[in-house]
């Protein structure tokens, strides 16, 4: 498809900053002017030496502590979804289908994300991007401390379910922004040549916000009498421990938006303003002149995103479940009946034991995807990523391997932590690039919009029915993760084809791939 790009003679266009419509409306929001070099200066001494709009340890630290602050928030609603929301909002009876429906409210913040995405997106094309991120991160914020302070089933019936609910859906609205946001913080503020790193500092606020998210989880089961001495979790956390670390979440928003605010507009798109390129309605422009980008990017993201709910919620809620004879076993001791048919068996892992396994596999996430970036700037991001799902196909066919349970159990806690490891580590190397290829299949006028539904898009596909889909598979498969594996294996093959049919964006010119049009018009 055309891209119409500015002519090369002028990387800094001469058109005066007041050909931007709504001038008003535009100060207010970014408060916080531009930081470019003059616009009378020789173009070729600009190229040379350009000074940069946010110094690099803003950039980083701007990029990488709200996508943490974001990521903590939705790993806290992971890791209760999985330990307490089931008993304290889904009361149903049936341990399979109160998991089930704590996966559907999980998911359903994935529906809520392309439409944060689309509004975020407008108005992050439209205005900039400083203030759309710093609206995220509040909305964000808001709705994981009110979680903390939700009343349970037992107190209001369904209402909870349904509050909780519409906290979800307000968490993923806000995480639909956040992502492109950050990654276009990262990558408009690279110097030339290191885009693919810098794109990496937001994709490691995963792994530190899972740390993060799970380490507070694991202190307050600590710290909380277990009357038995191996229970998983105590009276006292779900009465009440659960909800601490959602309350904690405050105090990381507030250091996040004193970081955020901080920020000034990059020279990308302050370039976008001084030609007119702005659009009226940068979802339209999209859709009509990058539709197939807005494809390509969905399924690109695909098995990261199914990977990453696989090694995170998925694994938490099989390794955790008791095995077929520890549940006959807590049957006897309680003198309750236990249909043996009827029943899904899981690892049987005590929950602080795995989490522990589960930190030391995303410690290898946060390695890999820090390498992922200089190896994506120097043998290209598309030829990375199609040799790294590669990989995950081939560990989602091998994924019975490493999380059947053996005879010894010392042998399969080996082999899960190895499969723990492997996992992130190929998440870390497919997740890292992704900061950059998703911005750089748009032009700057619709960078945020068209990243971010992309992305958001993906999520749906992908992290919506991951959880869903794969506890379903494995009450199918009678216990057996093996269809698990199958359904990760699949979901890589949708993405290496999208790879292949894709193109190269290593050398992507931001300076000149603008975008064009009149502001106001399509």
């Amino acid at each position: 498809m055309p891209i119409v790009v500015a002519p090369a003679a002028s990387p800094l266009p001469r058109t005066p900053a007041t050909a931007v419509s709504d001038p008003g409306l535009v100060t207010l929001l970014r408060q916080v002017p531009h930081r470019m070099s003059s616009a009378t200066a020789a173009p070729a001494a600009s190229a040379s030496s350009p000074t940069p709009a946010n110094p690099r340890s803003r950039v980083i630290t701007a990029s990488l502590i709200g996508t943490t602050i974001e990521f903590y928030d939705f790993y806290a609603y992971a890791t209760a979804a999985v330990l307490v929301f089931p008993i304290l909002f889904f009361p149903t009876g049936n341990e399979t289908t109160a998991l089930l429906a704590s996966f559907g409210v999980f998911g359903a913040a994935m529906v809520a994300r392309p439409i944060g995405a689309i509004i975020f997106g407008h108005f992050g094309d439209r205005f900039g991007r400083k203030a759309t991120l710093v609206a995220s991160l509040l909305t964000m914020g808001v709705a994981t401390f009110l979680i903390g302070l939700l009343p349970t089933f037992d107190q209001i019936g369904w209402w909870a379910a349904l509050l909780l609910l519409v906290m979800r859906l307000a968490q993923g609205f806000a995480l639909g922004g956040e992502w492109s946001g950050a990654a276009l913080v990262a990558t408009e503020n690279a110097p030339k040549g290191k885009r693919a790193w810098y794109g990496t500092f937001p994709q490691l606020g995963a792994p530190i916000g899972f740390i993060i998210a799970n380490g507070v989880f694991l202190i307050i089961n600590f710290a909380l009498p277990h009357p038995d001495g191996t229970a998983q979790r105590s009276e006292e956390f779900l009465s009440w421990g659960w909800r601490v670390p959602f309350l904690f979440s405050a105090v990381m928003v507030i250091v996040g938006l004193w970081v955020r605010l901080r920020l000034v507009e990059s020279d990308a798109f302050a370039r976008v303003e001084k030609t007119g390129a702005v659009r009226k309605f940068p979802l339209g422009s999209v859709i009509r002149h990058h539709w197939k980008e807005l494809i390509l990017g969905t399924f690109i993201m695909l098995a990261t995103y199914v990977l990453f709910y696989l090694m995170t919620s998925f694994t938490l809620s099989y390794a955790t479940k008791p095995t077929l004879e520890g549940a006959q076993t807590a049957a006897d001791a309680a003198g309750t009946a236990f249909d043996a048919a009827a029943y899904v068996p899981g690892l049987g892992f005590g929950y602080t034991d795995f989490v522990i396994m589960q930190i030391i596999g995303v410690v290898f996430f946060g390695i890999f995807t820090m390498l992922s970036g200089p190896l994506a700037d120097s043998i290209g991001r598309r030829k990375l990523l199609i040799w790294v799902t590669v990989g995950i196909i081939v560990f989602g066919l091998a994924f019975n391997v490493f999380l059947s349970p053996h005879v010894d159990p010392k042998f399969t806690g080996a082999l899960v932590q190895a499969g723990l490891v492997f996992g992130f580590m190929l998440m870390g190397a497919t997740f890292g690039p992704m900061g950059a290829v998703l911005p750089e299949l748009f032009p700057t006028n619709v960078r945020y919009t068209g990243s971010a539904i992309s992305y958001n898009l993906s999520s749906i596909l992908g992290a919506a029915l991951a959880p869903i889909v794969a506890v379903a598979l494995w009450a199918l498969a009678g216990g057996s993760p093996w269809l698990v594996g199958v359904y990760l294996a699949a979901m890589g093959v949708l993405t290496l084809i999208a790879l292949i049919v894709s193109k190269e964006t290593k050398d992507v010119d931001y300076d000149t791939n603008i975008g064009v049009g009149a502001t106001g018009s399509l």
